[in-house]
């Protein structure tokens, strides 16, 4: 990480904003807003990808069912046996920081296959991080030299019922940072701003389709655990970050449901599960899953990020949907809170999504932040 931040120090500067931003988001998504979280690599893995379930509060581990299951929850793609469905995201991420060519794109897609008595899914995650002006240590710019940052992520997953109401899911992910394309030296280290790794998620989804009728067909429960592979590396092993290693835990309920409206609650519980040591060094990611949780349930409980969210759909079928959400963040840990608002329409096999993010706090780098969503369906 040395080698990096020097990067960003001496050699690439376009303004305070983007070194607040190169020197925080990414490499704690967390640590712009708090005072002691805990640091990782590529956090651009954390953003909630889908307009939908962003306007819920940032929630949809225990419903997952879209296209977009791929991030909250790939269990959900096994409950998805109707075709194929198509799921397009892009938002001008950070609109707070005022910076035009920073964004985020995602694209997922699904599709039953009945020979393989599951569902398979493929995303494709993107972070345009925006154009860098090279400079030399004496401050004299080099055009010919500028380059764009950016990190991508490309995963495929898949996901079968192993009963009516249990579905079981597993990804793998490739991931790539290209913070500079050039090969820095800060002291005796050498290393690159590029980096690749690896990772997987397990998952299970459990919808109760029996049982007292205050639950039947209306309640589901949702269980991810993504991002587990081994760290990632600009220098050497001794200076490898952890990657976001995250747990999530949901919990949906329809309140009710009738020809022509449906009513969703929903909440979501995630903890990142990595676990750094004061001299900089941090756990593998299999020894974090238990060290992570160390601290009693004060401090366990502060690291939990915590929203709700509820979804109104109305029209026989679906026509237009109105969504409200709320996310928190303990202040020492991320201290992000912020109140989401969503609405939705759908026609025939197509759909459209909008998100919007209304900060608690004045100038948060989040305040305004829109996200827009395509869906097809085949």
């Amino acid at each position: 990480m040395e080698v990096i931040q020097e990067m960003f120090n001496l050699k690439c500067v376009r303004n305070t904003a983007v070194i607040i931003f190169a020197l925080t988001m990414i490499f704690d998504f967390n640590t712009l807003f708090a005072q002691n979280t805990v640091s990782t690599g590529v956090p651009f893995l954390l953003i909630g990808p889908n307009s939908r379930f962003a306007g819920m509060g940032e929630t949809g581990t225990a419903i997952a069912d879209d296209a977009t299951a791929m991030h909250w929850n790939p269990s959900g793609l096994a409950f998805q046996t109707d075709g194929t469905q198509v799921n397009f995201t892009h938002s001008p991420w950070l609109a707070g920081l005022g910076l035009s060519d920073l964004f985020y794109d995602y694209l997922a897609a699904r599709k039953y296959i009945k020979s393989l008595n599951g569902t398979v899914g493929m995303d494709f995650t993107y972070l345009n991080i925006g154009e860098v002006i090279y400079t030399d240590e004496s401050g004299r710019m080099d055009e010919s030299k500028n380059y764009k940052a950016y990190e991508f992520a490309v995963a495929m997953a898949y996901a079968t019922q192993l009963n009516k109401e249990f579905g079981a899911g597993v990804t793998v992910r490739f991931i790539y940072s290209r913070l500079s394309p050039n090969n820095l030296q800060v002291g005796n280290e050498k290393g690159s701003g590029t980096a690749f790794t690896t990772s997987f998620d397990i998952s299970g989804l459990y919808k109760f389709k029996r049982g007292p009728k205050m639950i039947k067909d209306k309640l589901s429960i949702g269980l991810n655990l993504s991002n587990l592979g081994p760290k990632i590396s600009y220098v050497d092993a001794s200076q490898a970050d952890p990657i976001p290693t995250q747990l999530r835990l949901g919990i949906a309920y329809n309140l009710f449901k009738n020809e022509g409206n449906d009513l969703m609650l929903t909440a979501d519980f995630s903890k990142l599960l990595v676990n750094r040591h004061p001299d900089g060094t941090s756990d593998a990611f299999y020894k974090a899953m238990a060290t992570s949780w160390k601290g009693g349930l004060g401090q366990i409980g502060t690291t939990i990020q915590s929203s709700v969210g509820v979804e109104y759909w109305y029209g026989s079928p679906r026509l237009v949907a109105l969504r409200a959400g709320y996310f928190y963040e303990d202040p020492n840990n991320g201290n992000r809170k912020f109140i989401t608002l969503g609405a939705g329409i759908r026609y025939d096999k197509y759909g459209f999504d909008f998100s919007y993010i209304n900060a608690v706090e004045e100038n948060h780098p989040l305040a305004n932040t829109l996200r827009f969503g395509l869906v097809l369906d085949f």
